[in-house]
């Protein structure tokens, strides 16, 4: 009864809802979305810096998330390099003190808290040039406007950053009266113009008063409420907006520490002054304001303007563009031709007439064009998602329910949507279909929520990494070993399928190669796999049948290739001079270096070479016919196969227990390359060995698992955002309803990629080798191009 419910279900489902309604659906959304925040940009402005001054909330308890954009942490090598030969003005009372410490620590951390705390106080970097004062101003009156003034009007030098601020001492010293309130306001009139001069050549913040925790403040200062704090900082605003309302040059009202204050002003010790962390925040928030717009970090959305378009990717969208008005041109010649040549009635016989075309070189041409157009609108939505300021982005921020919680529901639904194999075979196509689905499902959840920070996690995850790559040495080795085909043509097919949607992304998103550190891996190792089995002597299954020896030429080959990774991965100045010669240095160069490209390599060296060397014993042993591979029977017999379960399950669990317990990540990461591939031989016997569960697969993971390379490269822009750094946010205020919407525009259109990467291949690559070589120069040519033009 069930199974019955099970299968109505489902065809209900596909029946009301396939892929082709789901992408028209997401396109409809894409759409619908972009029209709204393009209208909100331009109704509310689209200057992230009114935002990350002024609004935001806390992720868990320290972690702070402006409004529509992300805050780069800054370490203090970058604070320096940000500040060379700057100045920075710190005005005010006590709590602007406690700000101007706090910067400095970004500085310096080594600083002290020591010192005149009614006085002025200086800090100098004199390795980076910084200068950073404190001046002791408590109140908004004559004095405080003589220095403004001494800096608007006078000789000296202005400093670069201003950040001034004070009230409470007004509120305490005059026990809170309406004559002090006024006498603030026509204080702080008088300094307006002059801040507004300031802002014309430096930056200018006024930092709002923060609340404070009354039933805490002591006796000589219960006169400071927050009502009165209120009616402060309305007098501040209402002034200084109405001075510089139309002005370019406009004193920035540094309202977002108090939203800050009113979460963590409890944990005061005091109830006036803020706890460290809201302080930290707070002057995380100064630097990310002035230094976003120097050394555009990528994870610091917030105050960076829009990157200038490179001329690759002008020449790009000038492609596409074409692309797309040909389609359509070509598309309405072909209907007009079409409508022209439908039958017609012979008005004496009374018998239709079919004229006689050939549309075919026509229908080729659309289908070329057709693609290009598509893949012109979906690069045009990546533009969009990640490199231009129209969709908002937030930080990640880790929870184990917001990663475990995900992997329940779709270990659920996968279990929901099980099928029978057309095949019984150990590792049958629509088994690994569903490895590559379920763990790229699992990836994609661990990239999300941010589950890096969180070591056993982390582990696991580069277990599933491995496993893909596993899968890569197993695939191929059987493929060549098999099938004996080293053409050209099936090589070109798997570099053309590997790379094509991340050659395309290097030039719309202008990033390095090396970036998308996944196709680069698999692509190396898919030739040096080649190289192997296709140097001479070619040793494939048909001729090692009629002689052993072969297998002994095998094992020597596999042995050879071995002692190479064991060579380069103790070598890393000869693994880095090889691939920092040109045009190598192109491909696999990032940040100016090879070291990623090294550190990703060497973390998986030795399990491609495992999955070989499994694929070699399976298909030894199956050819002698020693495996059970038959619906419902066990991979061996009962005995052995219990006794193999029973290691599995044993291994595997230690393996996790192992990778649960580290405590340090680079010495993990030491062992990992040598042990990743207990697990996952683990999990292939677990699998395999049961007769059952080699006969049953997740048809759900397996779809995934069909365009699970397309889900890897697709996330970096629109899933997440800012290159894999933050979150995509298309719908703000519901974290949920963004996840779903913004997961399923990601599917469809990592699905859509998948189908015109087929279809491309199928017409890029054709199987005559003569017109394949006059393809593979134009690629050449095209790719000379690149870097001349890459070069300018």
């Amino acid at each position: 009864m069930a199974a019955l419910a099970y299968t109505v279900g489902k065809r209900e489902i596909n029946h009301y809802f396939s892929v082709r309604s789901a992408k028209a659906l997401a396109l409809g959304a894409v759409l619908l979305l972009a029209a709204c925040h393009a209208a909100f940009r331009h109704y509310r402005g689209d200057d992230t810096c009114e935002y990350l001054l002024s609004s935001g909330r806390f992720l868990g308890e320290k972690v702070w998330q402006p409004h529509t954009c992300m805050m780069h942490k800054y370490k203090n090598s970058e604070a320096k390099n940000c500040l060379l030969d700057k100045h920075i003005a710190f005005i005010g009372d006590s709590r602007i003190r406690q700000l101007f410490y706090s910067f400095v620590k970004l500085i310096n951390p080594q600083v002290k808290e020591e010192g005149n705390k009614h006085g002025n106080i200086l800090f100098e970097d004199k390795s980076a040039s910084i200068k950073v004062d404190f001046l002791w101003y408590p109140e908004v009156n004559g004095s405080m406007k003589q220095c403004i003034k001494s800096w608007a009007e006078g000789s000296i030098a202005k400093p670069h950053v201003i950040v001034a601020g004070a009230a409470t001492w007004s509120i305490k010293i005059h026990n809170g009266s309406n004559e002090a309130l006024m006498q603030y306001k026509i204080n702080i009139t008088s300094i307006a113009p002059l801040l507004e001069k300031l802002a014309k050549s430096s930056d200018v913040y006024w930092v709002l008063q923060d609340p404070v925790y009354e039933d805490m403040l002591s006796d000589s200062r219960k006169m400071i409420t927050n009502e009165k704090i209120d009616a402060y900082n309305e007098a501040a605003v209402s002034i200084l907006n109405s001075s510089s309302r139309n002005s370019k040059a406009k004193v920035k009202v540094f309202s977002v520490s108090k939203l800050i204050a009113q979460e963590t002003i409890m944990q005061s010790s005091d109830g006036l002054h803020l706890p460290e962390s809201s302080r930290e925040t707070s002057a995380m928030i100064l630097m990310n304001v002035y230094c976003n717009k120097i050394l555009k970090p990528i994870d610091g959305s917030c105050c960076q303007p829009q990157p200038p378009l490179t001329l690759i990717q002008k020449l790009a969208f000038c492609f596409f563009a074409l692309s797309i008005i040909g389609y359509l041109i070509l598309s309405f010649i072909y209907r007009n031709n079409h409508r022209k040549n439908k039958p017609c009635t012979d008005m004496e016989s009374g018998e239709e007439k079919k004229p006689v075309t050939n549309t075919s070189p026509v229908s080729t041409l659309e289908t070329l064009l057709h693609s290009f157009c598509k893949l012109g609108l979906i690069m045009a939505y990546f533009y969009l998602c990640d490199r231009a300021n129209l969709f908002m982005k937030e930080n990640k921020f880790y929870t184990h329910s917001s990663f475990f919680i995900p992997i329940i529901y779709i270990l659920v639904l996968g279990v929901f949507y099980t099928e029978n194999t057309k095949e019984t075979k150990m590792l049958n196509r629509e088994q690994t279909d569903e490895w590559k689905g379920w763990m790229q499902l699992v990836i994609l959840i661990y990239h999300i929520s941010g589950a890096s920070t969180f070591l056993p996690v982390y582990m696991h995850v580069r277990v599933l990494v491995a496993a893909y790559l596993f899968q890569t040495g197993y695939g191929h080795f059987s493929y060549f070993w098999l099938k004996g085909d080293f053409g050209l043509y099936r090589v070109c097919q798997v570099l053309f399928r590997l790379n094509f949607l991340v050659v395309v992304l290097c030039i719309v998103m202008d990033r390095p190669y090396q970036f998308y550190y996944f196709v680069p891996l698999v692509t190396v190792w898919f030739m040096i796999i080649y190289a192997t089995l296709a140097v001479w002597p070619q040793i494939v299954q048909k001729k090692a049948n009629g002689n052993c020896f072969w297998h002994f030429g095998l094992l020597l080959k596999l042995i050879s290739l071995l002692m190479c990774i064991y060579f380069l991965a103790n070598s890393q100045g000869v693994f880095e001079k090889i691939f920092s010669l040109w045009p190598l240095s192109t491909c696999f160069e990032l940040n100016g270096n090879v070291y990623e490209w090294w550190f990703r390599w060497k973390l998986d060296r030795y399990v491609v070479f495992h999955g070989m060397l499994f694929a070699s014993i399976y298909l030894a042993l199956q050819k002698r016919q020693v495996l059970s591979e038959g619906k419902g029977d066990h991979l061996f017999s009962n005995k052995i196969s219990n006794v193999l379960l029973f290691i599995s399950v044993v291994c595997f669990l230690t393996y996790s227990i192992w990778a649960s317990s580290c405590k340090n990540k680079t010495e993990c990461n030491e062992l990992h390359p040598s042990v990743s591939v207990v697990q996952i031989l683990a999990f292939v016997l677990i699998r395999n060995i049961p007769g059952y569960a080699r006969s049953v697969y997740s048809s759900f993971f397996a779809w995934f698992g069909r365009i699970s390379l397309e889900l890897f490269i697709c996330q970096y822009h629109i899933w997440l955002a800012a290159d894999t750094k933050g979150i995509l946010v298309l719908i703000p205020g519901n974290p949920t309803l963004n996840i779903i919407v913004s997961t399923f525009i990601f599917v469809c259109v990592a699905h859509e990629i998948s189908q015109i990467t087929n279809d491309l291949a199928q017409m890029v690559v054709p199987k005559d080798n003569a017109t394949l070589l006059r393809r593979l120069l134009c690629i050449v040519g095209f790719f000379s191009g690149l870097l001349f033009l890459s070069a300018i």
